[in-house]
């Protein structure tokens, strides 16, 4: 493992994630599954969130086309969350389903809406 890279992507993954979540993650990680949270934390978010060719907001936004074109709601609404705290709107979300539901199918989009309902917060709130 790639200490430097690590610790880099931790900070990342606690900065878009929030650092609760991501802690829960690692501590909850046994013989079996550690080496997928080390994988996931140098090389999805050390090397790649770290990348200079996108920024954060832009990744966000990819993450949660990708996520939808692929039906994943558990890591759709971990990703929700870090859209919003990488300044993403919920106006930019809605249109990221609705561009979505054109080229992914309207059941990935329903499923999309339908979990951003419970996660994002009511405008003004």
């Amino acid at each position: 493992m790639n200490q430097e890279l690590f610790d880099q992507g931790l900070q990342t993954r606690r900065a878009v994630l929030g650092a609760e979540y991501v802690d829960a993650a690692l501590a909850g990680a046994d013989d079996f599954s550690r080496p997928l949270q080390e994988l996931v934390t140098q090389y999805c978010w050390g090397d790649i969130w770290n990348r200079p060719g996108l920024d954060r907001r832009t990744r966000s936004l990819l993450n949660l086309a990708m996520l939808t074109a692929l039906n994943r709601p558990h890591e759709l609404r971990l990703h929700l969350r870090g859209a919003l705290r990488n300044g993403v709107t919920r106006d930019e979300i809605r249109e990221v389903f609705l561009q979505a539901a054109i080229y992914c199918g309207v059941p990935a989009a329903v499923d999309s809406f339908r979990v951003a309902r419970e996660v994002l917060p009511e405008p003004g709130a």
